[in-house]
């Protein structure tokens, strides 16, 4: 390489943004789409080795994208500055989510939210109870977090459900928490918080839809069980 020449992969990552613009994001294979990331943290290092590296050790997009600040710091070439972008990606995708949601979508059934709720809550390490308001139309007009706890327990307050509800004049509600476990099955003190609080929201005039349990691949819904 001659003193004013530069070196390839500069070249490269040029022609990847050229292929990115003209043909989107299905037009780069995931590691390019990484290393397409990189590129905007590493002005002149060859980012390709560590976008595949990245993959290969967290197991694809979506693992790398859950995976904990801490655990990406751990990576040989990845600082703090790289983990703070993949993580503001991340939850940029939530915040369009969350508001794609909430812009007077009208939910018909769980997998109408369920997107949302697998990004949002279902990859956390703690317990998330959140809850979502409808209106008459079953549109959803805001989602609320009702508590944060540890990584299998988590106290729910009705006060604060209910105080929520009337604040955004709701009608109904669909409540959801996550099992960091991934264990999907439904315990005993779910059963009774629902039906507590479904006891509560009638003498209110609010309909409570369903209890959704989610984890980050999947979910059960207790109206589909018939427990509510």
């Amino acid at each position: 390489m001659t003193k004013d020449s530069k070196p390839h992969h500069l070249g490269h990552r040029q022609r990847l943004r050229e292929r990115y613009v003209k043909g989107g994001i299905h037009s780069l294979n995931n590691y390019e789409v990484i290393e397409l990331l990189l590129t905007y943290v590493n002005s002149q290092r060859d980012v390709k080795p560590l976008a595949k590296e990245l993959l290969n050790r967290f197991g694809g997009i979506r693992g790398l994208f859950d995976t904990q600040m801490e655990s990406l710091i751990e990576v040989k070439g990845i600082g703090k500055q790289t983990a703070i972008l993949f993580k503001l990606a991340r939850d940029l995708v939530e915040l369009y989510l969350r508001e794609k949601l909430i812009l007077k979508q009208t939910i018909r059934c769980p997998d109408d939210i369920i997107d949302y709720l697998h990004i949002s809550i279902g990859s956390l390490k703690d317990e998330k109870f959140i809850t979502l308001f409808l209106n008459s139309r079953n549109e959803i007009v805001a989602s609320e977090i009702v508590s944060e706890g540890t990584v299998n327990n988590t106290v729910v307050y009705p006060r604060k459900v209910f105080e929520n509800a009337l604040k955004h004049k709701a009608t109904a509600m669909i409540l959801v928490h996550n099992h960091p476990s991934g264990n999907l099955k439904v315990s005993d003190d779910d059963i009774t918080l629902t039906r507590s609080l479904m006891n509560t929201a009638e003498i209110l005039g609010i309909v409570i839809h369903d209890h959704l349990i989610v984890t980050n691949n999947s979910y059960v819904s207790l109206s589909q069980k018939g427990l509510l």
